[in-house]
C-alpha cells in the first residue's frame, strides 16, 4: 500500500510537459559508451547535437506562444473594462461618448446610444454579436484560460531549459571522455615504439 502511494505522489510530480522528452544525464560515460548503438563517440555526440536542436526548435515555438499569449492577455483585459463600463452605461438613458480606432493612428469620436449588445471579433474573420453579460462571461473565461496556458509554458519553458543544460553537460562529458581516450591511445602507442 505504501509503495503504492509513492509512486502515485512521484507520478503526479512529474508533469507532461508538452511531449517534451527528458534528457538523461550521463553518469558512467564508460558504461554510457558500451551500451549498443554507442559504437562511437562522434555518433554520440552527433545525436545529443541532435537532441540539442530539437530542444532549441522546441524553445522557439514556445517562445512565439509565449509572445502571443502575452500580447492577447492584455488586450482581453482592455476588452473586459470597456465592457464593464458598458454595463454601467445600459442603464442610463444617454449616450456614451467615445473615440474608436478607424486606422492606424486614426480615431474617430462616436456617439454610441445605451445598449445590451456587444461584438466581439473571435478571430478568423468571424465576429459574433453578444448580449454584454455573455460576452463578460465568455471574455473571463478566455482570460483564465490564457493565464493558465502562460503559467504552463513558464513550466514548460523551465524544464526545457533544464533538458538544454542536461544535453550540454553530456556533450561536454562524452567529449572529454574522447579526447581522454585517445591520449590514452597515442600514449600506448607512443611506449610500444619505445
Amino acid at each position: 500500500m505504501a509503495a503504492t502511494t509513492a509512486t502515485t505522489t512521484e507520478n503526479s510530480k512529474k508533469k507532461n510537459h508538452l511531449g517534451i522528452p527528458e534528457a538523461i544525464f550521463v553518469e558512467d560515460v564508460d558504461s554510457f559508451m558500451k551500451q549498443p548503438g554507442n559504437e562511437t563517440a562522434d555518433g554520440v555526440l552527433r545525436k545529443l547535437d541532435e537532441q540539442y536542436q530539437k530542444y532549441k526548435y522546441m524553445e522557439l515555438n514556445l517562445a512565439q506562444k509565449k509572445l502571443r499569449l502575452k500580447t492577447q492577455i492584455p488586450q482581453i483585459k482592455q476588452t473586459l473594462e470597456i465592457l464593464r463600463h458598458m454595463q454601467k452605461k445600459k442603464e442610463t438613458t444617454e449616450p456614451m461618448e467615445t473615440h474608436f480606432l478607424l486606422a492606424d493612428n486614426v480615431y474617430c469620436k462616436a456617439s454610441v446610444p445605451p445598449t445590451d449588445k456587444v461584438c466581439l471579433w473571435l478571430g478568423a474573420n468571424v465576429m459574433l454579436e453578444y448580449d454584454i453579460d455573455e460576452a463578460h462571461a465568455l471574455l473571463e473565461k478566455n482570460l483564465s484560460t490564457a493565464s493558465r496556458n502562460l503559467e504552463s509554458l513558464e513550466e514548460d519553458l523551465d524544464f526545457l531549459r533544464d533538458q538544454f543544460t542536461t544535453t550540454e553537460v553530456n556533450l561536454a562529458r562524452v567529449y572529454n571522455w574522447e579526447v581522454k581516450r585517445r591520449s590514452k591511445e597515442s600514449l600506448l602507442k607512443s611506449i610500444e615504439k619505445s
